[in-house]
Parts: structure tokens; sequence; C-alpha cells
């Protein structure tokens, strides 16, 4: 027998006495199901409560976010981090409002369509939000079920994906698509963990009970191979660039540039900060009454790794170069979305904005 087939009794038994309470399981609409996930990629689920509460309050449909401003969008999203994400979530409800006249499409295919959605998330939306059995599949889905089947094929294919989605599929409960959609994950998210030891006595799959692993219909564990499983191509090491951040201020406000309209961070405010110069870039037409250094900082990015220095410097002149900005501290907390790769040299610029 499959030990898939096994799965879905004890599992929804299991979520049923154990599930966490979350804001968007308690009201799963498909704009809150839609926005959870997006907001979930990448992210722990911690992380997310407050932005999620924050943003809901704001921005409580797929209108709303249409007509958002894209400077108050990323403001939101500061500090989630993976900026695209909140830009394909604006395009994708510009799109529905354009082309579903403001409601959430509810065919996987109409879903799928959507910009930045790609198979799990609309697998998530139709099963949780709309009751549809369609396997939803990511990172904690494909940890349980290569570690139930004892599958040692590369998780980070696109066949392997697709191999667990048509596994998956058959043995969704038709009744409560959605509660076993949202039991995998949380299985994987609270049980079947990753990068450290499984909570493998607690776990559904063996009957709770620890002193007979032979109980267990997870193949993983009765071939004593948790630790092994699932198998994921190693990334590429990051690149690591040096670079100097310049904290400029004058009369209590700091300076901002505008990053480029595409690549890493796009859009978004920063520092001004380059590779490493040796002094402030002549370009820039500042004149320091100091210059001083500040503090050491890293940042890690998915494929890049920032070491930072980061230099203080006072402005003699409010001068500053085409389409940067002062900022004071009001600014900073509610109109300038700089992303969190400056977290290490913030306590600089609290110090001094006013």
């Amino acid at each position: 027998m499959n030990p898939l087939e096994q799965l879905p009794i004890p599992l929804l038994e299991w979520y049923r006495d154990n599930a966490r309470s979350l804001p968007w399981r308690d009201d799963p609409t498909p704009y809150h199901v839609w926005v959870s996930e997006v907001m979930l990629q990448q992210t722990r689920v911690a992380a997310v409560l407050d932005y999620y509460r924050r943003f809901m309050a704001e921005v409580p449909d797929v209108a709303a976010l249409a007509a958002l401003s894209e400077e108050r969008l990323m403001k939101l999203w500061q500090g989630l981090g993976y900026y695209s994400r909140a830009r394909n979530l604006q395009a994708a409800a510009r799109q529905i409002m354009e082309e579903h006249g403001g409601s959430f499409p509810s065919d996987y295919q109409a879903v799928r369509a959507l910009k930045g959605v790609g198979d799990y998330t609309a697998g998530a939306i139709c099963s949780i939000a709309f009751g549809q059995p369609v396997p939803a599949v990511d990172g904690n889905v494909l940890r349980v079920v290569t570690r139930v089947t004892g599958d040692e094929g590369d998780i980070t294919t696109p066949a392997m994906k697709a191999k667990v989605a048509a596994h998956l599929a058959p043995i969704i409960p038709l009744d409560d698509p959605g509660a076993f959609t949202q039991a995998m994950m949380e299985l994987g998210a609270t049980v079947c963990l990753p990068n450290t030891v499984p909570n493998c006595p607690v776990c559904p799959l063996s009957a709770h009970c620890d002193t007979c692993p032979a109980r267990s219909f997870c193949t993983a564990r009765l071939e004593n191979r948790v630790d092994m499983l699932p198998v994921k191509t190693k990334k590429k090491a990051r690149r690591v660039e040096e670079r100097t951040v310049w904290l400029i201020f004058h009369e209590g406000r700091v300076a901002l540039r505008r990053r480029p309209a595409k690549g890493l961070l796009a859009g978004l405010w920063e520092y001004p900060n380059e590779l490493s110069p040796a002094s402030l870039p002549l370009e820039w037409g500042i004149t320091p009454l100091s210059n001083e250094y500040g503090c050491q900082a890293k940042h890690i990015f998915s494929h890049i790794e920032w070491h930072m220095t980061a230099r203080v410097v006072e402005a003699a002149a409010n001068t500053l170069p085409e389409g940067w900005v002062w900022a004071d501290r009001a600014q900073l907390r509610e109109v300038y979305a700089v992303p969190n790769a400056f977290d290490g040299v913030e306590h600089l610029v609290d110090d001094q904005v006013r």
C-alpha cells in the first residue's frame, strides 16, 4: 500500500486538535488566504502576523490594494523583504479589477494566471478558500511527503514538485480539502521540521507511540532515514560585496536616494552606498563638516552578502544630488520605505534624526 493513502484520517484528526489559530485561518476569504500566502513566502509565521494585521487594517480588499500608491505599499511591506512580492500582489489586484470585475476568480487556471501566483499559491487559494481538491505543494509539504514515501528525488526540481502534487491529488478528502492542505503545511511547520530533529513522537503518522516506531507508516522513520530526507541540491555560494554606507545628515535629517527601478531592492529608498569607495564620492557635491567611522554591519540576501562599513557625515549644506531627499524621523516612520538590509546601521540614524 502507498503509505500516503493512510495519511488523511490521522492527519486531519491531529490538525483538528493542534492547529494554530491564525487570522487568515479564522476568516479564509480568497483575499485573506492570498495575501497571507504571499507574505509567508520566505518568511516565518511569527514575523508575518503583525504585518498581516496592519496590512488588512489599511488594505482590506482587492479594490483597496489596486488603488494603493506604490510608496504606501512599500512602506506597509517594509521589513518583510522580497519586495517584488508586494509589487506582484498589487499588479494581480489590478488584474482582478480589470479582468474579473473586482471579484476574486475561483477557477484554478484563472487564479494561476494572476501576476506572481504559482502552482502552490493557486492550489492554496483554491483548496482553502474555495474548497477545491487541488494540491498545494510548498517546502513543508515536500518535506512531509518525501519522508513518508522515502523518496530521494531532489525537491528543488519542478519534476519532483509535480510528482508530489500527483501523489497528493487522489488522497485529498473531497469534503474538506482546505483542512487537508492546511494540515499538511502545519505538520511540516511544527512537527516534521527542517534543519533539526523532527518531533516524530507526536507525529500523527507515528500513532503517538515513541516506543513503537514500527507502528509508523512514515518510511523515513521506519528506515531511520529522517535526517537524510528530503534531498535538496546545495545552493551556490553567495557573492560577497564590501560596501560603504554613507549616513549623511544635515539639521536633524538624513539623506536618502531611490534605488533603480529594476534589480535588487528595486525602487526602494536607501542610505547612499557604494562598493567600498575610499572617500565621499565627489560627484555627489556634498561638502562634509565631519566624516567619521560609524559601525560594521552585514546583510544576507539569497545570492549576495553585503558587508557594510557605515560612515557618519555631517553635511555643510542641504544641497543633494537630483532625486535625493532629506528625511526626518516622522518621514522615515511614515513615508519612506528603507529596506531591512540597513537594519544594522539604523541605530546611528536614530541617534541623529529629529
